[in-house]
């Protein structure tokens, strides 16, 4: 698994995308057991990132579902979640607080 990590980000990293996070969610109640969050410069390379993952990831890893915009892409690789978005999405949405809530057990109750 943690190969699988490393060679994520250094696909992201490589292609210059930005603040790269990974979060551990193994011991957690989430649906994945590892979340990817990066920055893209825009709107262009948001889309040009998920088509070097793609090129670069398969066929090791299989693409369960990617649902994409030009803002924001996430790719379901089962039990790998990797976010990349503009820096205001990335801002507007603060997927690293959720994820941090959860990690540090400080998520909200349900109702």
């Amino acid at each position: 698994m943690q190969n699988r990590i490393e060679n994520i980000v250094q696909i992201l990293d490589k292609n210059k995308a930005e603040n790269i996070e990974v979060f551990d969610l193994r011991a957690k109640n989430y649906f994945v057991d590892y979340a990817i969050i990066a920055s893209s410069l825009g709107s262009k390379h948001t889309v040009a990132l998920l088509d070097h993952l793609r090129s670069e990831l398969k066929p090791e890893e299989k693409f369960n579902n990617v649902d994409e915009s030009n803002d924001w892409v996430v790719i379901d690789l089962g039990d790998i979640l990797i976010h990349i978005m503009t820096p205001e999405y990335r801002i507007k949405y603060d997927m690293e607080s959720f994820l941090t809530s959860l990690i540090d057990g400080k998520e909200g109750t349900p109702l």
